[in-house]
This record gives C-alpha cells, structure tokens and sequence, in this order.
C-alpha cells in the first residue's frame, strides 16, 4: 500500500473471513428454523467497509439462498439502531459481526428495560455457555440489590439448548409473570407512583420460584 500515514496515528484492523461469516450466518438461519421464525437480518456497514463487511455481506446473500422458507434482508447497522426505536415489531432475528452485535445487544437490552433483563448465550461448536448481558457486578455483592432476570432467563436459554423445552417455557413464564405483578421486584423494576416496597435479589427469585 502506497498510503501515507502521518504521525500519532492508531490503526486496528479488521479481519473477516468468509469461513466466520458463513458460520454466524448459518447459524442465524438455522436458529430461526428451529424456532418458528420467519426473517433473518443480517446488519452490517458494507457501504463503507467493502472489503470485509463487504464480503460479510456477500456471505450473507450466498447462505439465505440456502434457506428459502425464512425470508432474508440487510440493514446497514446505523440504520438498524434507528429501526430497532421506531419500528421494533418489523423484525425478528438479527445477524451480526461481534462489534456491531455488542452495540446493539445493549440498545435492544434498553427496548425491553435494561441490562437487568437481557440473558445472554455463548454457542460454539462443542459447548455452550450462558450468562447475563451485562457480566458481573462485584460492587453489589452480598447486598441483595440486583435485578436477577437476566440471569434467571439466562437458565432458560440453557434448558432450552439441552432439550428441556418445556422447562425452559416455565421458567420464562414465570418470570414474566412476576415482572408484571410487580409485586416482587427489584427497584429498577418498579412501576412510578407504585408504594409497594421495593424487595431483593433473593425474594425476587423465590417469587419466581413460586410461580414455576
């Protein structure tokens, strides 16, 4: 390359391979078999980034000719934020590179109320691992604060990648159940003008447990 890079630069760069885009891809598409959906977005930047969104994005068109039942779309990732606040309902699963994707896992987690309620799952090829969203939080501690959905939703998830279908369904259920009583719910569910004192991670998770 013949490009003059001037002084007190940084640079990353950014690699994507058609192995990887073809893999996430495939995966997307087998996920929204397996589950009744009827659309894939694949979201990408590839009007800028042509060389490897580019090739992400060609990927993407080559694996949804694979799959005719689902129907298959592209949102340029700016775009698709914008889409996700005004027009939610128009889609269904998302596909995306890992940077966009962490972006706008945090945006969709805002959609529904926060981190606090977004389950996370980690899928490879020969295992699984599955958490909240948002990580950890040493800072509470033993202090029977934090809102426990996402990692309540986050055993669902998991039952559900071992098979136990019908147990991952009533944990879900019940969980929603109990967010919309809100009877027993963290602080950072309750409801404005709602009196009811506020309860903690334990009791909020034996009102769930109750339910089930």
């Amino acid at each position: 390359m013949k490009a003059r890079i001037r002084e007190h630069v940084g640079i990353s760069i950014k690699p994507i391979s058609y192995e990887g885009s073809r893999h996430i891809v495939e995966f997307a598409f087998d996920y929204a078999e397996k589950h009744g959906r009827k659309k894939v977005t694949a979201v990408h930047k590839a009007n800028i980034m042509k060389h490897t969104d580019g090739l992400y994005l060609e990927v993407a068109r080559e694996v949804a000719k694979r799959h005719p039942k689902i129907e298959f779309e592209d949102r340029i990732v700016d775009n698709m934020c914008m889409q996700l606040v005004q027009k939610p309902e128009l889609y269904d699963v998302l596909v995306l590179t890992n940077l966009y994707g962490d972006i706008v896992s945090d945006l969709c987690a805002g959609l529904i109320g926060g981190l606090g309620v977004a389950p996370g799952a980690n899928i490879g090829t020969n295992g699984a691992m599955f958490e909240a969203v948002h990580g950890s939080a040493p800072k509470y501690k033993g202090m029977n604060k934090v809102n426990p959905t996402a990692l309540v939703l986050s055993g669902a998830l998991m039952l559900e990648y071992l098979g136990e279908k019908a147990a991952a369904a009533r944990v879900e259920k019940a969980t929603a159940a109990v967010i919309a009583d809100g009877a027993n719910v963290t602080y950072d569910l309750r409801q404005p003008g709602d009196a009811r004192p506020v309860v903690g991670t334990k009791e909020m998770a034996d009102a769930i447990i109750a339910r089930i």
